[in-house]
């Protein structure tokens, strides 16, 4: 099937929007100090976080996985007709958000939709991204050759091009513990998130949204396994002052929980992230799996989502029906379970930062590096 380029208009650009890692072991505390720019955190705590990274040899997976994105999404456009550029940038290395933006004015854009790699609505999962694009558009818009409009696309963790490739890793993930067992109390899933300070997740449907992923993504698991999994949301990756209260159980905290409830196999989802960066191959592959070691409880560990082609064509539908809606027509917005599609222009007092309303549209909203504030209560956990 082929795509007229006209169905996107009147978008002439797509820009892959994305946190951003370190490239090698010099950049490792630079890009530290760039994520933590005026929030406060002690030198201690980044120097114990870049330890992650060094690790790793300093370089994070998540630029390496940004980069095999940006090629399919070039490839799925292309197949369907639609030659549009597609640029990546970050919001806290290179290549940076203005720079991308820069890329794309270059080529002729003066209309483009930004696709942001959190699935997810939160202050920090999508309206500092909002709030990024913003003082990128300003800045750019005080250079000769002016700036182009950019719109974010609609989060998407109920869509199913990014629900049933997580069914899918799921099942796997639980056939390697199964050793042929079906009982069905043997194997349970511990769905995995960021953790983020508990008066954001009150700001936000961040939870809501979690736990309605969750439970499609067990109940599709469960229906092709042919029994009921057990399953629980917990977080990961805290990284705030011990006296903050953020979103919990930690996923440690939770297998020494489930051990000791007698639990012997848990499979772990990490529903809250798109792509094995840092935050999965660390917090999960290397701590977790030390804590299910130490207990003697086995874990196994599902794979993120990745490329998998049925994500990279949600991505085309997003902004097929993006623009479609934009020129006033009536796009099918796909979505399951119960809480249909998400709006596409965000409210303004959408996910909010203290004091400070962001307009529903990237546009100039605050001085160039101004640091976000801080914003952090939900009850995490659930069943089938």
């Amino acid at each position: 099937m082929s795509v007229a380029p006209s169905l996107l208009d009147p978008y002439d650009g797509i820009l892959l929007v994305s946190f951003g890692g370190p490239e090698g072991p010099d950049d490792v505390l630079p890009f530290m100090e760039n994520v933590t720019r005026g929030r406060g955190i002690p030198r201690e705590r980044l120097l114990e976080v870049s330890a992650h990274y060094q690790h790793f040899g300093g370089i994070s997976p998540i630029n390496e996985q940004n980069r095999a994105l940006l090629a399919a999404m070039r490839e799925v456009f292309s197949r369907h007709g639609v030659t549009v550029p597609i640029a990546w940038g970050n919001r806290n290395w290179d290549p940076t958000i203005p720079a991308a933006l820069r890329e794309l004015r270059s080529r002729g854009c003066r209309r483009v939709l930004a696709l942001v790699t959190s699935a997810f609505s939160s202050a920090s999962g999508c309206r500092q991204y909002r709030e990024d694009l913003a003082c990128a558009v300003e800045a750019l818009a005080a250079e000769p050759e002016g700036a182009p409009t950019v719109d974010k696309l609609r989060v998407f963790y109920n869509h199913a091009g990014f629900v049933e490739p997580m069914i899918d890793n799921t099942v796997a993930a639980v056939a390697q513990l199964d050793e042929g067992d079906l009982t069905a109390d043997e194997v349970e899933l511990a769905f995995t998130a960021h953790s983020i300070p508990m008066s954001m997740a009150d700001t936000s449907d961040y939870v809501v949204q979690l736990r309605e992923a969750c439970r499609l993504i067990a109940e599709g698991a469960s229906a092709r396994i042919g029994r009921s999994l057990r399953w629980d949301l917990v977080f990961q990756s805290r990284s705030g002052a011990p006296g903050q209260p953020w979103l919990e159980p930690d996923i440690s905290e939770h297998l020494r929980a489930r051990q000791s409830a007698g639990v012997s196999r848990v499979a772990v989802v990490p529903v809250g992230f798109i792509s094995d960066h840092m935050e999965v191959v660390w917090d999960l592959d290397t701590q977790a799996r030390e804590t299910a070691e130490e207990i003697g409880l086995s874990m196994s560990r599902a794979a993120t989502v990745g490329v998998d082609s049925r994500f990279v064509e949600m991505i085309f539908d997003l902004a097929v029906e993006r623009a479609a809606s934009v020129r006033g027509e009536d796009p099918i917005r796909a979505a399951l379970g119960y809480r249909g599609p998400n709006h596409d222009v965000c409210p303004v007092d959408c996910c909010p930062m203290p004091a400070r309303p962001m307009p529903a549209r990237p546009m100039p909203a605050r001085p160039m590096g101004a640091s976000p504030g801080p914003v952090g209560r939900s009850v995490a956990g659930g069943r089938p």
